[in-house]
């Protein structure tokens, strides 16, 4: 229900009668199973004939050779945590996670890369991502 309808572990709590520490604890573990039951299927990191693929797509269609995705960041607003300090403080002036996405030529997500802090740049998000990191180690 978390995931459906966004209601608070306060909520959900109430709604199930357990402690509210109970959904804290169900919720990520929950979430992991989804996570890794499903991300060979519909998020699978591509091999290198699919990234040649990905390549002539932005060849074809975009006139873009070379190019293996488009990517991009995208803050998403938050309630600081607690005792965080300016970890998730955003240079707009607000606290956010951050999602760095890399799409193909057909808009189609590939790589996906979620919970850096809002004060990191996209390029030091990137570069400390397992795709950044894979990048430049040729991969």
């Amino acid at each position: 229900r978390f995931l459906a309808t966004g209601d608070s572990f306060r909520s959900i709590a109430n709604s199930f009668r357990v402690g509210i520490s109970t959904v804290s604890s169900i919720i990520p573990d929950v979430v992991t199973a989804i996570w890794e039951g499903l991300v060979e299927e519909f998020m699978a990191v591509p091999g290198e004939e699919e990234w040649r693929s990905i390549a002539r797509d932005f060849t074809d269609k975009w006139n873009f050779p070379l190019c293996c995705g488009a990517i991009d960041g995208k803050h998403v607003s938050l309630k600081a945590p607690p005792n965080s300090g300016s970890l998730f403080f955003n240079y707009k002036g607000h606290h956010s996670i951050v999602l760095l996405a890399v799409v193909d030529a057909h808009y189609r997500f590939r790589v996906i890369d979620v919970g850096g802090y809002g004060r990191t740049s996209d390029g030091g998000i990137l570069s400390n991502s397992a795709f950044g990191q894979a990048l430049r180690g040729g991969k």
